[in-house]
């Protein structure tokens, strides 16, 4: 969850947020359930962890909301211990949806963010545009899907190295057809 729901993102890292506690005083009951993934591999360490709960589900207008959840990833590599943290609501049940199950379900939002968005963000500039008007940012959105498409079914996988081969040759093409006598 981004910046776009402030009020919501709050309540949700407030509950998260371990509270100070003066002395001879309990922590506050809560309903947290986490689970934990541990990999290596492409030089990295890399942990990742969700806690999950069900107390913000009555105190909220957000329809359906049935668990909120901290997504943590914390991976360790050459340059030292990085840290990543998201918060996100779900309608999923904790019956149908257990913290495990969450964490795999994230596990294949972050597959679809690197494979699909980041190229659309990075190799083709979609973040920069600055196409704003009627269905222009639609339609741009629908084109750089279908060029990222051409480009994983024809068998290739970096799409930027596709981008530097096709300007070099289109490069090549228009320099022939200047200098072709008419």
């Amino acid at each position: 969850m981004g910046g776009n729901q402030p009020r919501l993102l709050w309540d949700i890292s407030e509950l998260f947020t371990p509270p100070k506690v003066a002395k001879g005083w309990s922590l506050p009951p809560t309903d947290f359930a986490t689970a934990r993934t541990c990999e290596s591999g492409h030089g990295r360490v890399e942990e990742r962890s969700v806690t999950v709960s069900r107390l913000l589900a009555d105190d909220t207008p957000w329809p359906y909301l049935a668990q909120v959840f901290k997504l943590e990833r914390r991976w360790w590599d050459a340059f030292g211990e990085h840290v990543d943290v998201r918060y996100g609501v779900t309608s999923l049940p904790q019956e149908v949806a257990m913290p495990s199950r969450l964490l795999g379900i994230a596990r294949s939002e972050w597959g679809i963010e690197n494979s699909l968005h980041h190229r659309r963000d990075v190799t083709l500039h979609e973040d920069a545009c600055q196409l704003r008007r009627g269905q222009a940012p639609h339609t741009n959105a629908a084109l750089n899907n279908v060029v990222v498409s051409l480009v994983l079914s024809s068998g290739e996988t970096n799409l930027a190295a596709v981008q530097r081969r096709f300007a070099y040759a289109f490069d090549r093409a228009l320099a022939r057809a200047a200098f072709t006598p008419v």
